[in-house]
């Protein structure tokens, strides 16, 4: 059997044994790099930035067995920004790209950050088929609903009537919602946060990072040039109150000004007629029938239920919280174990034979 560290093929029970580990504690520091960091002052970058730094020494890697690998746009700027190995590649390609890295370089803990315009215009196709094939990545999906690098066009999480630079009249698109979007595609971890909430952005990386398979985390980050206030209804203290449900696994799904109990006096029940999801009053409604959330149910379909909740206008109601988390066969495990049964079986796999096999032609001219 190949050892991991090169690159070959190891079953899933040697893949994670074989992954180097930090010599020494690590600090953020140790995964600040020399250069200087240019986003826009009071941009929701540089939050997700020191809360990715600060994490991942949580993670007790070496550093140099960690990739981010980025796109085009504000975010992919990242992987400058990271002491770690890195790549600035192409528009919306991140996830291809680091789909090689992944199943050729299972030592490596791989990340791609995007944003909504690279991830969801010309990097939608990339997306959804990483998500299916559940490979071993780590995907931070920045979301501030505009174009910022170049300079304030409608993104295609923008809301209808969003009136920008290239939509003077307003945008006459429907919005994509990131984790409806990724629970449809099959995706076996799903959450969201806000770029603000440290706490609650540090705790999703972390599950995130000890998911097995693809992690999607759609960040709602501020861009306050171009779309400032986006959010601000989730970050506002009074407003989130009634605005932002916090979902946690094993617990009611309660939210809004806290009732007699403790809770929120509002809660997240199932409509017996419908069968959809909707908001109510904990004080007249009573706590029979409120949702109980399950982030490992096997059916996606009440986590799709409550990514639907949130209103692409208002942000009233928005689920924020590990909205799925299921196990599921890794592609990059299920890719190494083929290969090595291909070895066992053929011992060593012949390239030219493959290529000229019975199926070819000649073509005379």
């Amino acid at each position: 059997m190949a050892d991991v560290l090169t690159g070959g093929p190891a079953s899933a029970s040697h893949a994670l044994s074989l992954v180097p580990t930090a010599d020494a504690k690590q600090t953020a520091k140790d995964f600040k790099s020399d250069q200087e960091v240019r986003w826009c002052p009071g941009c929701g970058d540089y939050a997700v930035l020191a809360a990715v730094q600060g994490f991942l020494p949580q993670l007790g890697l070496a550093k140099e067995n960690i990739v981010f690998i980025s796109g085009i746009g504000c975010s992919s700027r990242f992987p400058y920004y990271m002491n770690t190995y890195g790549m600035h590649s192409i528009h919306g390609r991140a996830p291809s790209i680091a789909t090689g890295l992944a199943t050729s370089r299972r030592d490596l803990s791989v990340w791609v950050v995007t944003g909504d315009g690279d991830a969801l215009s010309i990097g939608g196709n990339h997306l959804i088929h990483a998500l299916r094939r559940n490979v071993n990545l780590k995907i931070l999906l920045f979301n501030n609903r505009i174009y910022g690098l170049t300079k304030g066009q409608y993104s295609p999480t923008s809301e209808a009537g969003k009136i920008t630079k290239s939509t003077p009249m307003g945008s006459l698109d429907a919005p994509f919602n990131p984790v409806s979007l990724a629970i449809g595609a099959e995706a076996s971890f799903v959450a969201r946060t806000v770029d603000s909430d440290r706490q609650h952005l540090t705790e999703v990386l972390r599950q995130a990072a000890e998911h097995p398979g693809t992690a999607l985390v759609e960040i709602y980050q501020n861009c306050n040039i171009f779309n400032d206030g986006a959010f601000e209804v989730l970050k506002d203290k009074q407003q989130a109150v009634e605005a932002v449900i916090r979902l946690e696994h094993g617990q009611p799904i309660r939210f809004g000004t806290p009732a007699e109990d403790g809770l929120g006096s509002r809660g997240v029940v199932r409509d017996a007629a419908t069968g959809e999801l909707r908001i109510v009053d904990v004080a007249t409604h009573g706590t029979d029938g409120v949702l109980v959330h399950d982030a490992h149910d096997a059916s996606p379909a009440t986590a799709f239920a409550l990514s639907r909740l949130a209103d692409p206008d208002t942000l009233h109601h928005t689920p924020i919280g590990v909205l799925r988390s299921v196990r599921r066969p890794v592609y990059d495990t299920l890719m190494a174990d083929q290969l090595e049964q291909a070895v066992e079986q053929n011992g060593k796999g012949d390239l030219s034979s493959l290529l000229h096999g019975k199926d070819t032609w000649t073509v005379v001219g």
